[in-house]
This record gives C-alpha cells, sequence and structure tokens, in this order.
C-alpha cells in the first residue's frame, strides 16, 4: 500500500502522468487503516472496509459517548447513540473530475437499521460541528492529480491526469 501511494505521489509530480490505474486490493486498504499511518476519529475502532462495485461498506466498534464529547442533545431521538456499538455504514463512492463522491445509503447499530431522519439529526448535531466536510452527501478535492476512482469487487482503482 505505501508503495503504491509513493507511486502516486511521484506520479502526481510529472508534467504527464501516467494513467495507468493504481489499484488498491481490500486487504492492503485494510491493513493499512489498521497500521498507525492512519488516525481514525475519536471513539472509532477496529475499522474494516468492503467493497462491491460503486459500493463501500464500513464496519467498526464505536464508542458514541466518546464521539459526543463536548456536545449535548436533549432530543430523546438522539439517546439510541450512546455507550458502545457495532456501526455498518453502507455508501456509494465514486470519483470523477478530480472530485470525490459519498452517498450516505443505509448506517445500522448492532444490526438495527437506523431510520434516515433519526440519522439527519446525527450527523447535523455532532459529526457536522466535528467534521464539516463530513455528511451524509459528501464531495471533496481529490488529491496528487487523481481523475478518477473507483470502487469494484474488493477493490479501489485510481486513475491520475
Amino acid at each position: 500500500m505505501e508503495q503504491k501511494l509513493h507511486h502516486i505521489e511521484v506520479n502526481a509530480s510529472a508534467q504527464r502522468p501516467d494513467q495507468t490505474p493504481t489499484v488498491f486490493t481490500e486487504k492492503e486498504v485494510n491493513a493499512y487503516v489498521a497500521s498507525d499511518n492512519v488516525k481514525l476519529p475519536v471513539g472509532v475502532q477496529s475499522l474494516k472496509l468492503a467493497g462491491t462495485p460503486g459500493v463501500i461498506t464500513g464496519t467498526a466498534q464505536v464508542d458514541f459517548d466518546r464521539v459526543r464529547e463536548g456536545v449535548h442533545s436533549s432530543n430523546p431521538l438522539l439517546g439510541i447513540f450512546t455507550g458502545v456499538h457495532e456501526v455498518v455504514v453502507v455508501a456509494h463512492a465514486h470519483g470523477s473530475g478530480r472530485t470525490g463522491y459519498v452517498h450516505v445509503d443505509s448506517v445500522s447499530l448492532d444490526g438495527v437499521e437506523v431510520p434516515h431522519f433519526v440519522l439527519e439529526l446525527f450527523v447535523d448535531q455532532f459529526l457536522t460541528p466535528k467534521y464539516p466536510q463530513i455528511g451524509i452527501d459528501s464531495q471533496f478535492a481529490l488529491p496528487d492529480r487523481i481523475d478518477t476512482a473507483t470502487v469494484g469487487e474488493h477493490q479501489l482503482a485510481v486513475t491520475q491526469k
């Protein structure tokens, strides 16, 4: 993974980057995420990612008391976001035109799907204040002249321009 990331960085500085896709396997990505190279948000532990065409599924242990630190809500609907839970997030994701796009399709806690409007409340109340770039729908610039990113079956392919 580190060699591939280095290749992308070096390729980005070339006058005419090699447009051959760089492919990251699910196994490489998960090993990298589990290493000390990636700092997960406070309260998120043991993140595992899985890819199918156009879709990323992330599974993690989340300590919502740590996620919610410093922010309080009296809304009883947000009471489910306390304690430690296994969280599964399913999202459509892709990159094109040097922009990454992620749309969260569903979130479940311990196998129970969170209603969409409750998820929106949680994001607005607890995530957006700490991480303004994260939401149900997120859009962001891709680094290192990455033009496209395609989620495939247990892999991610990126192309630079």
